[in-house]
């Protein structure tokens, strides 16, 4: 069994940037030689989600326009009251859609639907720099 351990960083712009992290996750993958095994992708922050969706322009709008509804960037939140940094929406959104993401791997490649991409949301009020963690684990 290995694990294999890494890191990229992307910039984001916030305000429900969805950007299309697979091609990182394979190229992590390749360079790894495991070829049996589980992928996690990791966000080490609170106002970021990793998920899958059909990156399309269609999907897209219609996850971030999902997502205002969930929560809303125009109401109260209690964090913001706390701390004034007007981004208690972004905490709310990223806990509803998760940190991580776990894909299998087999024959050395993400087992991945057809259509379906990871990707990083960043829910933040305002552009960030990201560092992703890809763990990988197997033979």
């Amino acid at each position: 069994m290995s694990i294999v351990t890494t890191r990229f960083e992307i910039k984001t712009q916030g305000e429900i940037d969805i950007i299309d992290v697979t091609a990182q996750v394979n190229s992590i993958l390749r360079t790894s030689n495991i070829v049996e095994g589980l992928a996690t992708i990791f966000i080490g922050g609170s106002t970021g989600a990793i998920t899958t969706i059909e990156y399309e322009s269609g999907a897209v709008s219609d996850l971030k326009k999902a997502i205002e509804r969930m929560a809303p960037r125009n109401m109260a939140y209690a964090h913001d009251a706390r701390w004034g940094d007007g981004n208690g929406f972004s905490h709310v959104r990223s806990a509803l859609m998760g940190p991580s993401l776990q894909v299998p791997v087999s024959g050395g490649r993400l087992m991945l639907g057809t259509w379906q991409q990871i990707v990083f949301c960043d829910f933040d009020n305002r552009p960030r720099q990201r560092q992703i963690i890809v763990q990988i684990l197997g033979d």
